[in-house]
């Protein structure tokens, strides 16, 4: 009977004993505790601190909160100013990421190869992006003043007269469209010349020896090698869209007649002009949800372009 006893109590011990966390498991928890402690502080505690504000309304500074549910989501479908902003922003997503993906990837095809010739081009295309969007927004908006800017400058010489890039509705959008161009095309292009030191030279002069042409090479040889940083590529854009709203600030406020207004400074807008802080949460809860939905997409896009090339 004392046998039994003292085996039972050995095999308690035994198994407490195996339930301790190992020292590794320690040392990591330890090592990333800071990195815990911020992300829950400055990334974690945000997001529940906007989905709780999303529920409720405020009317005023210090004022009370009353709870409404989803009314805040309600109110922000049925305000005109937003859908013009979300239409804004994917007539903006659409004119910015195709044309900057062409672009990046016609200069890296262009100076693939490298030379000081070259290289120096490499460099004046990646200057805009070490420029910062407020003083690139500021130099487009020399370029862009009607009359007296640098663009009608050059038009005035041509006997040619320009419009008002930043004051007709009808134009204001497409002149920050170039701003945005203008400013990432060289850094997308980086990732393309990384993605075409991955194209083998077996491929190309397989495909020479077929007899394919210049275009042909492009189709049936680069750009398939290029799926993986095409896609990784458009994720960068298309957060970019969402998230970049400094150019519109400087340029031109979301005016006029809010067809440059874009999501981001719309939020701006409900929380610091109007002080919808509920409106302004929810707005912000849809552009997470927009922005998760664009990284889900895209990596399923990238792991189903790296399954192709692994088959």
């Amino acid at each position: 009977m004392a046998e039994a006893v003292l085996t039972g109590i050995s095999e308690t011990r035994s198994r407490s004993a195996g339930w301790r966390p190992r020292r590794t498991t320690l040392v990591a928890l330890g090592l990333l505790a800071p990195s815990l402690v911020f992300l829950t502080l400055f990334t974690y505690w945000p997001v529940i601190q906007v989905v709780w504000q999303s529920l409720f309304n405020q009317q005023r500074v210090g004022g009370p909160q009353v709870y409404v549910g989803v009314a805040n989501f309600f109110k922000l479908v049925a305000d005109s100013a937003f859908r013009k902003a979300l239409s804004n922003n994917l007539i903006y997503a659409f004119g910015t990421v195709i044309p900057s993906l062409v672009l990046a990837l016609g200069f890296a095809m262009a100076l693939a190869r490298s030379s000081r010739v070259k290289a120096l081009f490499r460099a004046m295309f990646f200057l805009p992006v070490l420029i910062p969007l407020v003083a690139a927004a500021s130099i487009f908006l020399f370029i862009f003043l009607p009359g007296v800017g640098l663009l009608d400058y050059h038009l005035a010489k041509l006997a040619l007269s320009g419009p008002n890039w930043l004051g007709d509705p009808d134009i204001a959008l497409y002149a920050i469209m170039g701003l945005t161009i203008w400013k990432n095309a060289g850094y997308y292009m980086l990732f393309f010349l990384a993605g075409l030191q991955a194209v083998p030279a077996d491929a190309y002069e397989a495909a020479i020896l077929d007899g394919a042409g210049p275009w042909q090479r492009l189709r049936y040889v680069t750009l398939p090698y290029l799926k993986p940083t095409i896609g990784f590529v458009m994720v960068i854009g298309l957060l970019n869209v969402v998230t970049q709203v400094d150019h519109v600030f400087v340029l031109t406020k979301g005016g006029p007649s809010d067809s440059t207004n874009l999501l981001l400074f719309y939020v701006y807008q409900q929380a610091v002009e109007s002080y919808d802080a509920g409106k302004a949460a929810a707005g912000t809860l849809v552009m997470l949800g927009l922005l998760l939905a664009i990284s889900a997409s895209s990596l399923r896009t990238l792991e189903r372009s790296f399954g192709e090339r692994e088959t």
